[in-house]
């Protein structure tokens, strides 16, 4: 947490957050643009916000966009604000649910989190039944061979449908697949109203990937969740879902006894 309030504590850096607050996943040049700084300067303070996980980068082509990540502000709220009482912690509570919910762009969600853990005992836990199914209520049943189909089964629900497959398998370091088909099965599960069912089911199929960073006792954990048309109401959901979804991952990764074991 020193690293946070540290990069925090220059105006420059905060107005770096703000602009990314405003509209996420920019490019140097454009960041550069908006603060009216030397690309020297401004790429001094990506690093140092970027150092403190406040900030996320994602290659795409020969660009790499920047994105605001939430994860050190809810683990300052989680540290201290739940000591107080709700109603006068309100404003800092009101904060933490717009970082998590309004921060990512419309058609992309981004997030990083440190789990102290290895790369290869993570990927267990992202792939194997017997883990998924702890922290998430599910499990994938694929081959995980880049192109081959993936069925996603909840309990008695499967998810299944044309496109729903691997995209790519890079063992403890890249794993990306496509978003489930929304089924009627599915739906009622959730309770999703007719109208939800109807527009989510109407989308295309997004893709997730989660790209792991060996860093120390360790590992950076990047979620990117794109694909998503602007106004997408699986992207609202996941959006907030994702949160306490690695929030969970996170818990059962480092507690574990089966994924602590050498």
């Amino acid at each position: 947490m020193d690293d946070v309030f540290r990069a925090l504590a220059d105006p420059s850096r905060r107005r770096l957050l703000d602009e990314l607050n405003a509209r996420n996943g920019q490019t140097l040049r454009e960041l550069c643009a908006v603060l009216e700084m030397a690309r020297q300067s401004v790429s001094k303070h990506l690093a140092v916000l970027e150092a403190a996980n406040l900030v996320t980068t994602v290659r795409r082509g020969r660009e790499k966009l920047h994105y605001l990540n939430a994860e050190p502000i809810n683990a300052i709220a989680d540290r201290w604000i739940t000591r107080y009482d709700r109603r006068r912690a309100r404003l800092f509570a009101d904060l933490k649910t717009a970082l998590e919910q309004q921060t990512m762009s419309d058609t992309d969600f981004v997030y990083t989190i440190y789990i102290r853990t290895t790369p290869e005992r993570l990927w267990r836990a992202l792939t194997e039944p017997e883990f998924t199914r702890q922290y998430w209520g599910l499990h994938h049943e694929t081959d995980w061979q880049p192109g081959s189909p993936m069925t996603w089964k909840m309990g008695d629900v499967t998810m299944a449908g044309a496109g729903q497959k691997v995209v790519e398998h890079e063992p403890y370091k890249r794993l990306s697949y496509t978003w489930h088909t929304i089924t009627p099965e599915f739906a009622r599960a959730v309770e999703l109203s007719a109208e939800d069912e109807a527009a989510t089911s109407a989308e295309p199929l997004s893709t997730v990937t989660f790209e792991l960073e060996p860093d120390g006792d360790q590992v950076k954990l990047t979620v990117i969740h794109t694909g998503f048309e602007p106004g997408s109401r699986i992207r609202a959901m996941v959006s907030e879902g994702w949160v306490k979804l690695l929030s969970d991952l996170k818990s059962v990764t480092e507690t574990t006894e089966a994924l602590q074991d050498a």
